[in-house]
């Protein structure tokens, strides 16, 4: 009995992610945005105010991709590969809602959207629009880092 219940808790163990660089991440987002929004507030510099949107935008690209990253693999450990691997990002975000890691499917796909878009093409209107999207994914990638925690432990 006293083997199984080790073997249970190693493989518990096994299975837990390591959340430091999704926490660095978001931490730095969210520092990001808050530097940004208090400068750009006082700032009469357009130069500036494009760099400052553009390392917000920065922090937002990595910080979503981790987000997501870390979302299949928790969904990989406990609900199964085999469901997640391959699937379109709309669906794997059902499955994180279903299970409780997400809230908003459209939500995150809005956030998927703003991320292919910074890819693609530099326009200022994107940019500002991207910006804007990214000082609103703070709150959910700190719910998901958040969540992730709790089911983590």
């Amino acid at each position: 009995m006293l083997k199984v219940k080790l073997y249970e808790e190693q493989v518990k163990k096994d299975m837990s992610l390591e959340l430091e660089s999704l926490e660095k991440a978001v931490g730095s987002l969210i520092r990001a945005v808050d530097y940004a929004s208090e400068q750009i507030a006082v700032s009469h510099d357009s130069t500036q105010k494009e760099v400052l949107r553009a390392g917000v935008i920065q922090n937002f690209e990595f910080t979503y991709e981790l987000c997501w990253k870390f979302m299949k693999r928790w969904l990989e450990f406990n609900v199964g590969s085999t469901v997640v691997d391959g699937v379109p990002r709309r669906e794997l975000f059902r499955i994180a809602a279903e299970s409780i890691l997400i809230e908003d499917v459209e939500k995150w796909m809005i956030f998927h959207e703003a991320r292919n878009r910074t890819s693609h093409i530099y326009d200022p209107e994107i940019s500002e629009e991207v910006y804007k999207i990214a000082t609103s994914f703070v709150f959910d990638a700190k719910n998901l880092l958040k969540t992730l925690k709790s089911k983590n432990a």
